[in-house]
């Protein structure tokens, strides 16, 4: 890779020969502008505004433009001969554990690579350190034309530097939150909870760039001559407005168990039950219309009850009573009929005493 700024670590009274190389780079598709009558190329010149002529890059310098409109040269001589120790040096200031550095200040990242055999021993001996303190290096240094704020960090078995912004330049969020005191719900909280779960972590190096490949599946295609603008899509774009939150975040749930392939009863979600409104209590201590015909109804159930106990209390007594008679009637006919069998015995009793006297 190509190296884009030589120069040194200081880290203490160690110095580092590296070279700066780019971490990165962009894979986003750039166009051209064209005029539309005939797909002619537009292109911007460069030209003097003293004569009109069109200068080439060779002859372009920097100059700094006052606030009377006049302007002073600068050269890349003049920014090499400042009296900064950051000129070409990547100067190591302290040591801060990783969370201290706030990710609203990354910048762009380059790799810093050994310059030559001598550089090899310090900049392991640096790495190393780095790695058993785990901690990160914060540096200044100095890059087209302005003093920078690094941080310096292990990746892999190389040294990286991440571009810092300052601190005031990044900017305090006012007016950014919403406005008005906002309530969560436990419940709400739950589900975020559940969502988040669901979804788990990703392999990065699986994420890819959706929009990019669609573009250069465009481009091919026209340049193939066989392009066919898709169907517009029926259904309603995302991030509209949400009508019921819980919903919501119940279907997403329910959709992500789906996705990874738990569909049937685990990408169920248990509905959260919500309290129904309580029926309005009476007023002025008047009871309801519908009170009344309840305590009307309760009334004559207890007097058809009534009724129907009395009628039953009437049958048994009779039943009783008739049962009383039969067995008085039954005593009476055995005592006749006892009667009766005991004159008999007497009749024959008695001529057989006469007759032995």
């Amino acid at each position: 890779m190509r190296s884009i700024w030589n120069g040194a670590i200081s880290f203490g009274l160690v110095s580092i020969p590296i070279k700066l190389v780019n971490a990165t780079e962009s894979h986003s598709i750039s166009f051209r502008q064209i005029h539309l009558s005939d797909g002619g190329r537009i292109r911007y010149r460069k030209v003097c505004e003293l004569d009109g002529e069109e200068v080439a890059t060779a002859e372009i310098g920097k100059g700094y433009e006052e606030a009377d409109g006049s302007i002073i040269p600068i050269t890349d001589e003049d920014l090499a001969q400042l009296p900064i120790a950051t000129a070409k040096t990547i100067e190591i200031v302290s040591f801060v554990p990783a969370d201290e550095i706030d990710p609203l200040q990354m910048d762009a990242a380059y790799y810093l690579a050994a310059n030559g055999p001598t550089a090899a021993k310090p900049y392991t001996l640096l790495r190393e350190a780095l790695k058993r303190s785990r901690r990160v290096a914060i540096a200044k240094y100095a890059l087209r034309g302005r003093e920078r704020l690094g941080m310096l960090r292990v990746v892999d078995d190389v040294i990286a530097m991440h571009g810092l912004l300052w601190p005031d330049e990044i900017r305090v969020p006012e007016g950014v939150a919403p406005e008005g005191k906002v309530s969560v719900r436990e419940a709400e909280l739950d589900l975020a909870d559940a969502l988040m779960a669901t979804l788990g972590e990703v392999e990065m190096d699986s994420l890819t760039d959706e929009y990019r490949e669609a573009v250069e599946a465009m481009i091919s295609a026209k340049s193939e001559g066989a392009f066919e603008p898709p169907a517009e899509s029926d259904g309603e774009p995302a991030g509209g407005k949400v009508i019921d939150l819980m919903a919501a975040l119940e279907k997403s749930v329910s959709a992500a168990k789906a996705s990874r392939g738990e569909a049937g009863p685990q990408a169920e979600v248990t509905p959260i039950r919500r309290k129904t409104a309580a029926a309005p209590k009476s007023v002025g201590g008047k009871k309801s219309t519908a009170a009344t015909k309840k305590t009307a109804a309760s009334g004559t159930k207890k007097t058809a009850s009534a009724k129907s106990t009395s009628a039953r209390s009437t049958a048994d007594k009779s039943t009783a009573a008739k049962s009383t008679a039969t067995k008085s009637t039954a005593k009476s006919t055995s005592k006749a009929a006892s009667a009766k069998k005991t004159a008999a015995a007497t009749k024959k009793t008695t001529p057989g005493k006469r007759a032995s006297a």
